[in-house]
């Protein structure tokens, strides 16, 4: 077990920079493209030995993930060189193509199947440079270095938070037992954290990214279970009789909010993980359970069934005061937006309905559909970025993770799996 959080350790921390630069936010051009977004042009990364195939290989693979992240963050309209175009060649013909600024770099190998990636992005009218970034690794690291570059340069041009570093944590019985795993958001670096040949479900990221709580039924008791991926170490983390589910934690990661039962009905619980002391901060005569922070810390959204059937309710932390936000037949797996609008979830209208995700804002005043006619569609999750979600569905056949934009537009499969998924959760 150990051998697979050491892998896991070095596919989320094992990409060093090579160079340290003041981070700068400079807006972004005038030029843009269709929908407003800004045209930029990728250059060829070239290898640093043009006649080493390996080199070229690496160089193409990274530069074509870096492609993928750019065009799925929807700021950009990429443009290339097309092989053959006798215009492509002209020394103008980036300010003729209307792209605003210009990407690209070099890459080499050195020693022991080692790399060392640096890019540069340009002003393309002017030709002045804007940032340089470094970037060396192990073969493992590759993709996550491109990552890295597409965050940046995000960033630099947007002002935003890229996502494409970001990974997507989930349950997935293809073993014959629910085990948990981590996978990048584009699908790819699969990498399995358990093998507790148990029932494992619904991980939880601390807000650093480097650990990830999750519940097991290892010793026969719904447990909480820490992976520390830094420490390459896994330990029990909350092991009360009856149900112990990590909800969400706070925004400055101090708090988590939890699902105990402690021998009575499941109820929303405060803790802080480093000195394991639960606070209970809902009571009713049902069960309350699916915890979720307000980016605000000041709420804190879950699911109880004390009027019926289970509904959307949001409590406020300093009075306690709660207020219900759904009246459908059913509801499951609430998940607060990073940018505080909304609330995501999954339920159903009717008794007779398929699962869905649905929106509600936080009066509880408005509600959106956002999946339909498309299988059983469960457990949503947020991006970091608030515009994307991932969640399960069935429309494929099996039970598999999915992402689409958060208004439910554009929906893809993030990867075919063996076997089933079960509740994702999008890593920070």
């Amino acid at each position: 077990m150990r051998a697979l959080i050491a892998a896991c350790a070095l596919f989320v921390f094992g990409v060093s920079p090579v160079l340290a630069q003041q981070e700068i936010y400079i807006g972004v051009a005038a030029k843009s493209g269709r929908d407003g977004r800004v045209r930029i042009g990728l250059e060829d990364f070239a290898p640093r030995t043009p006649s080493d195939p390996a080199e070229r290989e690496l160089a193409a693979r990274m530069k074509d993930v870096l492609r993928a992240d750019l065009l799925f963050s929807r700021y950009f309209e990429v443009l290339e060189k097309l092989p053959g175009d006798k215009a492509a060649q002209e020394p103008d013909y980036w300010k003729k193509s209307g792209a605003a600024y210009l990407l690209g770099g070099t890459v080499r190998q050195v020693k022991d199947g080692k790399w060392v990636m640096t890019a540069e992005l340009r002003n393309a009218d002017s030709g002045d440079p804007i940032t340089q970034k470094g970037y060396r690794g192990l073969p493992v690291n590759e993709r996550a270095a491109a990552h890295r570059l597409a965050d940046e340069i995000i960033w630099r041009l947007t002002g935003k938070k890229g996502i494409a570093h970001s990974k997507i944590a989930f349950s997935n019985d293809s073993t014959g037992h629910k085990e948990i795993y981590v996978v990048d958001y584009d699908g790819q670096g699969l990498v399995r954290l358990t093998a507790d040949k148990s029932i494992n479900l619904l991980p939880r990221w601390s807000v650093d990214g480097s650990r990830l709580y999750y519940t097991t039924y290892r010793y026969g008791n719904p447990d909480s279970f820490e992976i520390d991926l830094a420490q390459q170490k896994i330990r029990p983390f909350s092991v009360f009789q009856g149900l112990n589910i990590a909800g969400g934690f706070s925004p400055d990661g101090k708090e988590l909010a939890m699902t105990l039962s402690r021998g009575r009905d499941p109820s929303i619980y405060i803790v802080a993980p480093d000195k394991k002391e639960a606070k209970k901060l809902t009571s009713s005569s049902g069960v309350d359970s699916s915890a979720s922070y307000s980016p605000d810390g000041r709420f804190v959204t879950f699911i109880s069934d004390r009027s019926g059937n289970p509904q959307v309710y949001t409590v406020e932390l300093a009075t306690g005061k709660t207020q219900r936000l759904t009246r459908l037949n059913w509801c499951d797996s609430p998940r607060w937006s990073p940018t505080g609008e909304w609330i995501v979830f999954a339920g159903r209208q009717k008794y007779s309905d398929d699962i869905d995700i649905f929106l509600t804002d936080v009066t509880g005043g408005q509600l959106r559909q956002i999946t339909r006619d498309s299988g059983k569609n469960e457990d949503p999750s947020w991006s970091p970025d608030g515009r994307f979600i991932s969640f399960t569905s069935t429309r494929g056949g099996g039970r598999q993770i999915y992402v689409m934009d958060a208004d439910g537009s554009a929906p893809h499969l993030v990867s075919k799996l063996p076997g089933l998924s079960y509740t994702p959760s999008w890593g920070p």
